[in-house]
Order: C-alpha cells, then sequence, then structure tokens
C-alpha cells in the first residue's frame, strides 16, 4: 500500500530500505476481483464499446431532443453561457497589462487577450487579442483547447503555451513570443503529455513529463524532473528528482516574490503528501527537500516567506491554520522558524491565498459563507496581524487574482440569487466595482435560506435552499452534492449550478421546484477535519449526510419521497450512485457526471491510482472490506428498482475512465431499470469543449427532471 510507504518515510527509511523490507516479506493478500461481465466497455475507442455508446447516445436523445420545450431552453442557456456582457474576469497581471481568457459565440473555443491594466481596473478594457484559440485550431486542423498560460516575468515577453486536442488533461506545450504574437521557431515544445513545466530562467525549463520507459507513475503522472536548456534535445536534459513508480506523480512551478523568482519541485508522493524542493544557492544542479510538512500546502509567497497551510496539526499549531516559514533558510538547510500567521475559529475555514506585494490576502469560509482578511507582518520574522476587509454580507466570495505592486485583490461576490460582481479590493478603503454581471433571470419571487440538517451520528449538516417565495410544499426538489478531495461546494448564481450544467438550477427554481446545494462531509467547508470525516472507512458518512439532507426536506415540507433527485459530478458519481442504492425509496432522479462508479477497478483506470489517499486500496483485502460495502458498480441489485439516471461524460475524459459509467449503466439496463446516457466525444473530465455542448447539456437535463419528477406520476 501506499500510505504503508510513505510511513516508512516519515520514519527516516531510505527508498532502498523500503524496498529491502518489501523483498523480505510475504506477499500480501490481494482482494480477488468480482465478475464483470463488462469488461469490454473499458475499450475507451474500440469500435464494440464506441458502437455501445452511440446507440445509447441515440436513444437518450430520441427520448429528450424531440420534447417540447428542449429547443428552448437550449437557446436560453446558449445565450447565457455566450453573453457578451459576462464578467472579464482576470488572468494575469504582466507588468502594466491585464489578461485574460474569454468564449462567445464568434468564440467558441475562445481567446487569449490583454488591456491595460488601468483601463481594466476602470471597467473600460481596451482589448488586444494575443491568441485566437479557434483560428488556431483551423489552421493547424487541430480541436485545440486552452489549457492556458506562463508568462516568464518580469517582463512576460516568453509564454509557455498550453494547449489540448480536444480537452484531454494531456496537452502540447508550446513557446510563444508576446511581443511578435507568434510561436518562437526552434522554441521550446513539449509534445502531447500530461506534463508540468516552468520557466527556470529564460533560457531554462524545468519539465516534468513522459520521457519515455519507466519515467510515468503508475498514475499516469510524470516521475521525473529535468532541466532543459534552450538549444539541446529534451532527451538530454539533466535529471533534477527523481520520484517513485508509487508516487502520484511530480510537479514544477514558480512564485514571483517581488522580482525574484523561486522554482519549487514538487514530488507528489500521494494525493495528500507532497515533499517540496528548491534550489539550493550557489548551486544551481542541487534541488533540495525543505522542512514543509509533507501534508502540508505551499499557498503562496510574500517577502521572503512561504506561506504554508496545514492539513494536520504540527506542535502547537492546528490544523487548518497558516505559518510562514523564510525562502532562504529553507533553501540553505538552516534552522527555519515557523511563523503562526493565521488560525481559525471553530466555524471557520481558511479557502484561498494570494499574496500582493506587501499584503497577504486570505478568503475563508465562516459556515459556508466568504470573508476577507488582509494580513501583514513585522520585520523580519515577526508577528502577523490580520484584520476583516468588508466585501458582501451572506456571499459567496471568490479571490480572482491580486495586483501585487498595488496591493490590491481581485475578488468576487456572489449569491444563488444575485449575480456575481467583480471588484478591486484595496486593504482599506471601499472595493471598486471592476464589473457586474446584469440580472439574468428575475429573482424578485425568490428566496435563499440556510439550513442545518442533523446526520445519523448527530453531525449538523449545513445546506443552501433556493425556491420560490411561494413555492407549494412537497414540490420536487434537486439536490447537488460533491463530499470529497477537500472541495467545499459554495453557493453561486443560479445560472451557473450545479456545476458544469449551466442554468439548470435556474431552469429548475423558475419551474416552481426547489435547488439545494448540500454541504456534506468530505468537502472542506469546515477544514481538515470536515474532509477527514468522510476518509477510508468513514466514506458512509458523506452519503449519511446526503440521505440526512433529503430527510430534512421531507420533514420540513419541502419535498416528498421520490421526488428528490441528486447529481453529483466525478467523485460526486460515487456518491449518487451509492446514495440510490442505499434508499431507492427517497429518490426520484439521479444525475451523475464523469462520475467514478467501479470502486474495485477505480487504481487500475487512467489516473485512477492517485486517489487511494481518499479512498483506500481496492486491492488491500481491509480496503476493500470497507469499499466494497458502498462501490455503486458492484451493488447494483437485481430485483431492485432504482431511480432513472441521466450518466454524462466525455471519451477524451483521461481522468476518470469513461468505463465507470458505461458499465454501470450497462448493469442497471440489464437488470430493467431505467437510464439515460449522453457521453461526448470532446471535452475532457469537464465535459464539452465548448458553449454549445455546455447548452445541449443543461437543456437535456432539465428535460430529464421534468419528465421523472414533475411529469411522472
Amino acid at each position: 500500500m501506499i500510505r504503508t510507504a510513505l510511513a516508512a518515510l516519515a520514519l527516516g527509511c531510505s527508498i532502498s530500505t523500503i524496498a529491502a523490507a518489501q523483498d523480505e516479506e510475504e506477499p500480501k493478500a490481494v482482494a480477488p476481483e468480482p465478475a464483470d461481465p463488462y469488461r469490454w466497455l473499458e475499450d475507451i475507442s474500440g469500435r464494440k464499446s464506441l458502437d455501445w455508446v452511440k446507440k445509447e447516445n441515440a436513444r437518450t436523445d430520441k427520448l429528450i431532443r424531440s420534447r417540447p420545450g428542449f429547443e428552448a431552453d437550449r437557446q436560453r442557456a446558449r445565450a447565457i453561457l455566450d453573453d457578451d456582457r459576462q464578467i472579464a474576469m482576470p488572468g494575469e497581471v504582466m507588468g502594466d497589462r491585464m489578461t485574460g481568457f474569454w468564449r462567445d459565440a464568434a468564440n467558441p473555443r475562445g481567446i487569449w487577450r490583454q488591456s491595460p491594466l488601468d483601463a481594466w481596473l476602470a471597467g473600460k478594457p481596451v482589448w488586444t487579442t494575443l491568441i485566437d484559440v479557434d483560428a488556431l485550431g483551423k489552421a493547424e486542423k487541430l480541436s485545440w483547447v486552452w489549457h492556458g498560460a506562463d508568462c516568464l516575468a518580469p517582463d512576460y515577453k516568453r509564454c509557455l503555451v498550453s494547449l489540448s486536442p480536444g480537452g484531454t488533461d494531456a496537452d502540447i506545450v508550446r513557446e510563444w513570443d508576446r511581443t511578435s504574437g507568434t510561436f518562437v521557431g526552434n522554441g521550446f515544445t513539449v509534445p502531447l503529455a500530461k506534463s508540468s513545466v516552468t520557466w527556470e530562467d529564460a533560457d531554462t525549463l524545468l519539465v516534468a513529463t513522459d520521457f519515455g520507459k519507466d519515467s510515468m507513475t503508475t498514475s499516469g503522472y510524470p516521475r521525473i524532473v529535468k532541466r532543459w536548456k534552450r538549444g539541446t534535445k529534451l532527451e538530454t536534459a539533466e535529471t533534477l528528482v527523481e520520484g517513485q513508480a508509487e508516487d502520484v506523480g511530480m510537479g514544477v512551478g514558480a512564485y514571483m516574490d517581488g522580482d525574484t523568482r523561486w522554482p519549487v519541485i514538487t514530488r507528489n508522493k500521494s494525493f495528500y503528501t507532497t515533499a517540496f524542493y528548491l534550489r539550493r544557492p550557489g548551486n544551481d544542479s542541487d534541488y533540495n527537500t525543505t522542512v514543509i510538512p509533507e501534508t502540508g500546502e505551499l499557498r503562496a509567497v510574500i517577502d521572503g516567506q512561504a506561506i504554508v497551510f496545514l492539513n494536520d496539526p504540527l506542535g502547537s499549531f492546528a490544523a487548518g491554520s497558516l505559518l510562514a516559514l523564510p525562502l532562504d533558510l529553507m533553501a540553505r538547510n538552516d534552522q527555519v522558524p515557523f511563523i503562526p500567521v493565521m488560525t481559525p475559529t471553530a466555524s471557520q475555514a481558511i479557502e484561498e491565498v494570494a499574496a500582493g506585494d506587501d499584503v497577504l490576502w486570505v478568503k475563508a469560509l465562516d459556515d459556508v459563507e466568504g470573508k476577507l482578511f488582509a494580513l501583514r507582518r513585522d520585520q523580519p520574522y515577526g508577528r502577523w496581524s490580520q484584520k476583516e476587509v468588508p466585501l458582501a454580507a451572506n456571499a459567496t466570495v471568490q479571490i480572482a487574482g491580486a495586483v501585487g505592486k498595488r496591493d490590491l485583490l481581485l475578488a468576487t461576490a456572489e449569491t444563488m440569487l444575485q449575480p456575481p460582481t467583480l471588484y478591486a479590493v484595496p486593504e482599506t478603503g471601499a472595493p471598486q466595482t471592476v464589473q457586474s454581471l446584469p440580472a439574468q433571470f428575475d429573482a424578485k419571487d425568490m428566496q435563499v435560506e440556510k439550513r442545518f440538517a442533523t446526520s445519523k451520528d448527530g453531525t449538523k449538516i449545513p445546506y443552501f435552499l433556493v425556491r420560490k417565495k411561494d413555492a407549494k410544499a412537497g414540490a420536487p426538489a434537486l439536490i447537488h452534492a460533491y463530499g470529497g478531495f477537500k472541495a467545499a461546494q459554495t453557493p453561486g448564481y443560479l445560472t451557473g449550478q450545479p456545476y458544469r450544467a449551466g442554468p439548470l438550477g435556474m431552469f429548475w427554481v423558475e419551474d416552481g421546484n426547489s435547488y439545494i446545494l448540500a454541504n456534506i462531509r468530505g468537502g472542506g467547508e469546515y477544514g481538515p477535519l470536515w474532509h477527514q470525516a468522510a476518509l477510508y472507512e468513514k466514506r458512509q458518512n458523506s452519503f449519511d449526510d446526503l440521505h440526512a439532507v433529503a430527510e430534512d426536506l421531507v420533514k420540513t415540507g419541502v419535498s416528498i419521497k421520490g421526488k428528490i433527485g441528486i447529481s453529483g459530478r466525478s467523485n460526486g458519481g460515487v456518491l449518487v450512485g451509492a446514495a440510490m442504492e442505499q434508499r431507492p425509496d427517497l429518490y426520484g432522479a439521479v444525475i451523475s457526471g464523469s462520475p467514478l462508479k467501479d470502486m474495485r477497478r477505480f487504481n487500475k483506470l487512467l489516473a485512477g491510482a492517485s486517489w487511494m489517499d481518499e479512498y483506500g486500496d481496492p486491492d488491500d483485502p481491509a480496503d476493500w472490506a470497507f469499499i466494497s460495502k458502498y462501490s455503486p458498480y458492484q451493488n447494483i441489485k437485481k430485483g431492485v428498482k432504482y431511480p432513472p439516471i441521466f450518466l454524462y461524460l466525455s471519451t477524451k475524459d483521461d481522468r476518470v475512465h469513461p468505463g465507470h459509467a458505461r458499465k454501470f449503466a450497462a448493469q442497471l439496463q440489464a437488470y430493467g431499470n431505467s437510464v439515460y446516457y449522453h457521453e461526448y466525444i470532446e471535452g475532457g473530465h469537464s465535459v464539452g469543449a465548448d458553449h454549445a455542448e455546455d447548452a445541449v447539456r443543461a437543456a437535456m437535463l432539465h428535460a430529464f427532471l421534468l419528465r421523472e419528477l414533475v411529469e411522472k406520476k
């Protein structure tokens, strides 16, 4: 097991010592795999499996696309998604320019563009296109999806542009000149792979990629980091750090502290344990490990300090706290003081951190509502002071970036009924509105309530309920939840709820129904302990929390059994799959996007091995003993009538294998259950490479819910 090896490393054993000890051990028992009649559907691009996909897509299209109202929904969703009044969200501040990425009807794959910073801050940007992704794809005859650009400070002339064919996690990285607006002839190019690449300096890259045989981990990510000098071949690059095949993978990045660049190498030993490496001063080839705790997270760099988030307690420092560690001392391997920065209260969770030149900005959740804090420290290693910076009460707040030299924070605030506004927030004084999204629906007759349900073990579970003020008792309801990987679910404007389904939440509430966002355990709503309460054998807590929210809706008259739909994607696919099997009496419809379903084989499919730190190792009989109790694919029972389910996903999802959804659908259908299935070809894990596909999905899911929860008696 990965966790066993990591425990040994934590005790100071060398990797060779571990290997020798393992060689001497008797082979460990492996949990047997149950019979799987649909294993053939794991063949992602095989003719037989794709024929099955086409048949299922056609059957669902026939049921849904011809329904009255479908085309009107699709057109309205597309208009909302393509609205040119959308907020021009900030990308990176590059000197006196603000960059950003934009998609609309004329640019479905998007344009990367820039505006003078002052004009952008004034809400009157003057845009110049840098890269037109649609035009580039047409010229190169490739279906490019934008994955971002990393431009080298302080002049930001040369950029590493990442482009994915069809939206997979794997991409190609190409050097681009921001001055000439062209790709650099004979410049750096990293071939298609799940790579991590950054500038070390103008003529040197740090590269973690597929270098050939034995260079990738069992999770499918790079195992080796190399230094690549300009003018040389990638295969001759100098090896700097190597991980183990059992690791999740290696990564690289860099933080700017004023004009000082701090390259960082990360060895992700598991999903939640990371070793951090800094370059030793005076020795470019030597990257030292640091004293940053392996379960900690490097969140920002400011004024020579690394800002580290603690997922576990460290001495007297509580889990969920921020600490500051001097970078120069860590790089030299000198004795490093651990300086407290911020400790959240019992109701708070530190979620986001951003650094200006002098101010550290922190966004925290307080009972799942956003709060902003500005922090400063005394010189050189003194205490940190903090003050709350008011922005918007009872709202979801998201950090969108920072203008470092001006110590301005860029942040959005929104509620389920109030569209987002982007602000430039100073440390003192009133926030300045940069841009607001106009209202996209009439909310005057709607209301939002924050409630708490009581889970099976007595834990209070918050949830947000939005409905019309005159909503009828017992109306249909839709609950969206996630419950994993520390990812907090915060309530946003209904045109974007639930995640990756566009304006589905808006459609649903306008119909007179209820939409609910549930903050179940496994997420990060209350910090690390909230997440850890649903790990491994505790996974049932997240399912119980979802059941508790649904039962609370019944108890309070909001809805009734059989009229409650549940929605979850990715990890949420495990959640709703287990929930529909455990309580088929309670739920009337299920939406499951890019889902995990086969928890016996998840660690053998694409990136699945990287998630064993969340779920456990299904090959270990002890772990399979608790995973087997909820694994959705293995727990489908013949003779049980399950609620209808809509599964949506992408063939090009190279993170969660499409076989999960395919096999789950096939087994449910074999036992006579109702399944709606739609597998997009492109789009990757996010599903949908452009707004056109997103709009179709929103209309399809709305039609599904109407058919199964409203019209069905």
